[in-house]
């Protein structure tokens, strides 16, 4: 039994890791997208509307392979996690439904709209398909970051033979620990789409192709990659922070190393927890920052993994260097990301090849950032699959065996490794051919003069 569990986490973990490298991006990108149609509506210049439909491309590419990679993850919670889904199933079904109303109707509806009925629509309505795409992807999002809440901080609920009967609807979408998660993911999204621009505008000044869009790119993907850069620091990342001590405080301790329970707990800066030594390892600390960021009090008790009980304490190790490696690369960010909008406002960026080229090869490190941490917030969840409620060995199949699932675990890796390549190389031929083509099955491309610009 123990290897099934085993192998059913692998699979599980394997799969929707692989299909977050798409939603990341989707859900920033569609609102990057109609910050460039609404600039194009109000300045009437062409070059923002191809800037839109060149990133619409990527956007439908990246939404038909987020579809196809996340339909297997449902099955599975039937397959191998059918006694979760006996327990869960009456609540998080409603909000599994909710996001693919809006994911599988209302967003990808207007993404037909968008993509396909630009010469057949007013402009208005074209510019009202790219707000309506951009609602779908982040209200979508909302209730899928809402359905893991309720596993981290299950609310609005009774047990009722064994399962879970949700009581409010009102109290699961308004989950407090969705509170500031979802801002948080919101944000991290952000980032990935804006550094994605940026990067891809980057490649196009240092290679001097499509430069005129390749400007455009730099200064939205800079200017929005820094202002979420900033906010997933604060005050998303804060206030979650305190959400996970006051509901997670196993969690908390994970992510910062704490064996023992400690006023005026300081912040592990760097480190090595030691599980069976039960100590941070030659740890650099900030005295009594974490007791502030969590309780707003230098001088408050942050319990720590001593006090809790050994059956209730997730991984240490992996949770801490996962939630690490999160908050060292969103710091770097920070730092890349402002210095960027410094040269673009002192007119310098543009000019800046090493700064180009720092901004074309980070564009990897936003989405190990985001899945360190979604690692951080699913495995410091352990031994937890509902929080307090059941436990994940409870929650898996009991007539799935681990040779089973191992068998479709190779299968799903030989898929999404297809997959993956497919998508690439779609990504990098329209990345290729650049804003701007009027052979693209997207309508009109804009004026003569303005596609000229795009491709000079």
């Amino acid at each position: 039994m123990a290897d099934a569990i085993v192998a059913a986490r692998w699979q599980f973990a394997f799969t929707i890791m692989f299909h977050y490298l798409f939603p990341v991006l989707t859900m920033g990108l569609g609102v990057l997208i109609a910050v460039l149609k609404t600039l194009e509506l109000r300045t009437r210049d062409p070059a923002y509307g191809i800037a839109a439909r060149f990133w619409a491309r990527i956007f439908a590419i990246t939404f038909a392979t987020g579809v196809v990679t996340g339909i297997p993850m449902e099955f599975q919670f039937g397959t191998n996690w059918a006694a979760f889904s006996h327990l869960a199933g009456p609540v998080v079904g409603q909000t599994l439904f909710m996001e693919g109303v809006f994911a599988f109707f209302a967003e990808s509806s207007f993404l037909g709209v968008f993509l396909f009925a630009e010469k057949r629509v007013s402009r208005g309505l074209h510019w009202l398909s790219s707000i309506m795409v951009a609602l779908g992807a982040v209200v979508s999002g909302f209730f899928i970051v809402a359905t893991n809440a309720w596993m981290q901080h299950p609310v609005g609920y009774r047990m009722n033979g064994g399962r879970a009967e949700l009581t409010s609807l009102w109290q699961l979408v308004s989950n407090p620990y969705a509170r500031w998660q979802y801002p948080h993911v919101i944000s991290g999204s952000l980032i990935v789409a804006s550094m994605v621009m940026a990067g891809i505008g980057s490649y196009y000044l240092l290679s001097r192709r499509h430069e005129a869009s390749g400007r455009l790119f730099v200064r939205v993907g800079v200017i929005a990659g820094a202002i979420f850069a900033c906010l997933s620091l604060f005050p998303t990342g804060s206030f979650h922070g305190e959400n996970i001590a006051r509901y997670q405080p196993a969690k908390m301790a994970a992510m910062e190393g704490l064996f023992q329970s400690t006023e005026r707990a300081g912040i592990a800066i760097v480190g090595m927890p030691d599980s069976e030594r039960r100590e941070l390892m030659d740890p650099i600390v900030v005295p009594g920052a974490l007791s502030y960021l969590v309780y707003g009090d230098f001088r408050a008790r942050v319990v720590g993994l001593n006090d809790i009980p050994a059956d209730q304490q997730p991984p240490v190790e992996i949770v801490y260097y996962a939630y690490h490696i999160m908050v060292g690369l969103g710091t770097i960010f920070i730092a890349v990301l402002v210095l960027s909008a410094l040269l673009l406002w002192r007119g310098r960026l543009f000019q800046s090849r090493g700064t180009l080229w720092v901004l074309m090869l980070a564009v990897p490190f936003p989405y190990i950032a985001n899945h360190a941490g979604w690692v951080v917030a699913e495995v410091g969840r352990q031994p937890w699959v509902v929080y307090g409620v059941q436990r994940s060995i409870e929650g898996t199949s009991r007539n799935v065996t681990a040779g089973m699932t191992y068998f479709t675990l190779f299968g799903f890796l030989g898929l999404y490794l297809v997959v993956g390549l497919l998508y690439l190389l779609l990504f990098a031929r329209i990345v290729n051919r650049g804003p701007g083509d009027e052979h693209e099955p997207l309508g009109s491309v804009g004026t003569g003069a303005a596609v000229a610009e795009a491709r000079s």
